[in-house]
């Protein structure tokens, strides 16, 4: 058994105190530290926070070497007991890492717990120590021996098994739950003292409920305790899935408070991403891509299929709260448009693949900049949009038995293979629901089923032609219509409001701001002579039909670039010049609505089946 001591030893200074000890080491142990954390898919160097390592064995002291940026050995002799102390230090506010100060601690076992090599597999323990007055304890680790505030004694049965259970701690309220037999605790940090913390328990339950369901029916899902970690901050967003709970940040305005009217679309914001990061405890911690099978801490793990686990997880987020009736079917097809505008206003989509995006996220989706949009895609978005067109092209086939084939029945087939998975098995589990061919795909006589929906998975998410949503949606009686976007969109350029400035933030490719000359990081000042503070300014003052000075400060330098009149071949007047459709990120706004299927039952049968709330 590895032994391990984490002690709150300086809220003031945001330190941890860990102590690890090894009964037995190996010669030359090696100790380290993971580089990433999984679910984020970026070497973040969490070893830049440990003090100097200090080694001992019995009386006599050990030299610790470095190997590298986060390896170390030690210069073991004979099987006395090793002990090694460090200090971690604890100041990332994010899902990640680890925090600490006088009110709240946080830490990921990927930031804090050492991991010595050759003991990977032996049972890991963890004593918490040292919490402050008042202090309560919240985490999904199983529990060996502990007081009534959480501080005490606890196991995991292996390293992957420790650092895959983060641990809140501090003042904060919680609350719980079960759901189709399962225990879950919710603990909110830093909310204001009327959150109306029931309402929170009773939808994320419903939430739970209806996922147990959809993956195991029922039978009993894999896991008897979760626990669900809210940090409320003034302004934030995010969350990390682990195998029995998730870490989750929100805003202020997102959560729901006793005897106030709750600001609807920032709570739905937050319940899809209890959604989401739930509905990970089975797609990616446990339905996971043979990449991961197993993890390794010490460098990029890569995968050409996050567009699935991301992706498709990004899809059932919404439905799932669609389904529970948390939202009705205005709002979802309101947030499925926002996430097509979002994809078609990126000209990455036409360069660069899902699947390829997939594979470098540790370079270009965590790493983003003034460019990153013309550069790739996001997963998360593009590949829900795959996830809705395979569902709706599963859902348009004829029925098997009692309901139509669809992703549902995938996602089923997939988690049933109990092992972790390839593209080729995604392929073979469409193959097996749908038992035809896609029907937009022409194929030859006698292609094997498998072999068509290998080729439409592959042209969705190796190529990049736009995905037929369009064609799907109006199968299934939902419109698509377009405007006008706002200006900005409509010239390719994404501006930043701040302090009675327009500041440019990203110049789309191809678009019009790129071909008269703007760049990131230039600031607008006037359009045709009238200032501009903001970006609704340039709306008030822009006038199509004629040429027009725009000044622009850049690196304190003024600058005059010229917007052009709308030219002839441009079409309707009051938009900007069209460039070629195979560069530009999108200058229309899609609208998604429900359409008049009265007289075509089976169409309405079909769009209840996936509209199911």
């Amino acid at each position: 058994m590895i032994q391990y001591r984490i002690e709150v030893a300086d809220v003031h200074a945001h330190r941890f105190l860990v102590t690890l000890r090894v009964d037995k080491p190996q010669p030359r142990q090696q100790l380290s530290l993971p580089v990433w954390i999984p679910g984020s898919y970026l070497v973040r160097e969490f070893a830049r926070h440990l003090s100097p390592l200090k080694a001992r064995q019995g009386t006599r002291d050990v030299r610790v070497t470095p190997l590298d940026k986060a390896t170390w050995e030690l210069d073991t002799q004979g099987s006395a007991a090793l002990t090694v102390q460090y200090e971690v230090y604890a100041f990332d506010t994010s899902v990640r890492a680890a925090f600490l100060n006088a009110q709240r601690g946080f830490f990921n076992g990927t930031s804090v717990f050492l991991k010595a090599h050759g003991f990977e597999d032996l049972p890991q323990a963890v004593k918490i120590t040292g919490l402050p007055k008042g202090w309560q304890v919240a985490t999904a680790l199983p529990a060996v021996k502990v007081d009534a505030k959480g501080g005490g004694d606890y196991l995991a049965p292996d390293y992957d098994a420790l650092v895959d259970h983060p641990v809140e701690m501090g003042h904060f309220w919680r609350g719980e739950f079960t759901a189709r037999g399962v225990r879950h605790e919710f603990v909110v940090s830093g909310a204001t003292a009327d959150l109306d913390g029931q309402r929170l328990l009773d939808d994320t339950r419903r939430i739970c409920e209806a996922q147990i369901g959809f993956w195991h029916g029922r039978r009993k899902a894999p896991f008897d305790h979760y626990v669900f970690m809210l940090n409320v901050v003034e302004d934030g967003y995010g969350g990390l899935e682990h195998r029995q709970s998730t870490a989750l940040i929100c805003g202020r305005k997102d959560v729901p408070r006793v005897g106030r009217t709750v600001n609807k679309d920032a709570y739905t914001t937050l319940l899809g991403l209890i959604s989401h990061e739930y509905f990970h405890t089975w797609n990616v911690k446990r339905l996971k891509p043979i990449e991961f099978a197993p993890y390794d801490y010490t460098q990029e793990n890569h995968t050409r299929m996050l567009w699935f686990f991301e992706g498709f997880t990004s899809y059932y987020d919404d439905q799932f709260l669609l389904r529970t009736g948390l939202i009705d079917a205005a709002t979802y097809l309101k947030l499925l448009g926002k996430t097509v505008n979002q994809v078609l206003a990126t000209p990455g989509r036409l360069s660069y693949s899902v699947g390829q995006a997939s594979f470098d996220a540790w370079t270009r989706y965590y790493r983003p900049d003034e460019n990153t949009a013309n550069a790739t895609v996001s997963y998360y978005t593009k590949g829900s949009l795959v996830a809705l067109a395979l569902d709706l092209a599963l859902r348009e086939l004829p029925a098997s038995g009692k309901a139509h084939p669809s992703l549902d029945g995938v996602m089923q087939r997939l988690w049933q293979l109990a092992r972790p998975i390839t593209q080729a098995d995604v392929a073979q589990a469409l193959a097996d629901e749908a038992g035809r061919y896609p029907q937009m795909l022409p194929v030859k006589a006698g292609t094997p089923v498998v072999e068509a929906w290998q080729t439409l998975l592959d042209k969705w998410t190796e190529g990049c032609d736009e995905l037929p949503l369009q064609h799907l949606l109006d199968r299934l009686g939902v419109a698509w219509s377009a405007k006008a976007a706002p200006l900005p969109q409509q010239w390719g350029v994404r501006i930043q409001d701040n302090s009675g400035a327009a500041k440019v933030q990203a110049v789309m490719r191809g678009g019009l701001a790129e071909q008269i000359g703007l760049s990131a990081g230039d600031e607008l000042l006037a359009l045709d002579g009238w200032r501009v503070k903001k970006t609704d300014d340039l709306a008030a003052w822009h006038d199509a039909q004629r040429a027009q000075a725009l000044l622009v400060n850049r690196d304190q330098r003024i600058l005059t670039l010229t917007v052009p009149a709308l030219n002839a071949a441009a079409g309707k007047a009051g938009k900007p010049p069209r460039v070629p459709a195979s560069t530009q990120a999108a200058t229309d706004i899609v609208t998604l609505a429900l359409s008049d299927v009265s007289s075509a039952p089976d169409k309405m049968v079909r769009r209840q089946a996936w509209l199911q709330a």
